[in-house]
């Protein structure tokens, strides 16, 4: 599992490093787990796309609170993301949404929570992934540094990045905080 002080820095920093890391999702009988390979930084006072900006709320309480904790929300009335909690300690709030992954192990799993069989739609969107998981509103603040069901490992070594705007926002849209891996 990552430490603690992988998640206390920039969110932007976060949102780069945590790239060609291993998520893994236990359940019963079985391990799921894939190589991260898209996030998107959200930070607080200087990002207006930011579910944190200026403002806390019952749903985005755990931005504002300890690094390294799941930040789960449900969007668009059917679907979950699945972030983490990322910030330098000076900084009120911030999360880093991982927004697709490689998948690795527990691949048949992943296809019978999506319903499907297409491996290159299973897991590359933000929705996608954390139903292939089986990530829902349970885990929501759980703490990422020491739960032994749902984790972020070292991964892979990066080589290239590749840095866009974030998807699907209307604020905020010259920031280059969506990163990918160049494969």
């Amino acid at each position: 599992m990552l430490p603690r002080d992988f998640y206390n820095k920039d969110t932007v920093t976060v949102a780069r490093n945590i790239l060609g890391k291993r998520i893994v999702r236990k359940t019963k009988g079985s391990i799921i787990s894939g190589i991260i390979t898209e996030t998107e930084a959200y930070r607080h006072s200087d990002d207006p796309a930011s579910h944190a900006f200026n403002k806390k709320t019952e749903r985005n309480k755990v931005m504002f609170e300890e690094v390294g904790h799941a930040y789960v929300y449900f969007t668009y009335g059917m679907h979950y993301c699945f972030n983490v909690v990322a910030k330098q300690a000076k900084i009120k709030a911030g999360a880093v949404l991982i927004r697709a992954i490689e998948p690795e192990k527990g691949i048949k799993k992943m296809q019978k929570n999506r319903g499907i069989a297409d491996l290159k739609n299973l897991t590359n969107g933000p929705a996608k992934l954390t139903q292939a998981l089986g990530i829902t509103k349970e885990h929501y603040g759980i703490d990422l540094t020491n739960d032994s069901k749902l984790y972020i490992e070292d991964g892979i070594k990066i080589e290239k990045i590749f840095e866009s705007p974030r998807i699907g926002i209307k604020k905020a849209t010259d920031k280059l905080w969506n990163f990918k891996i160049v494969f």
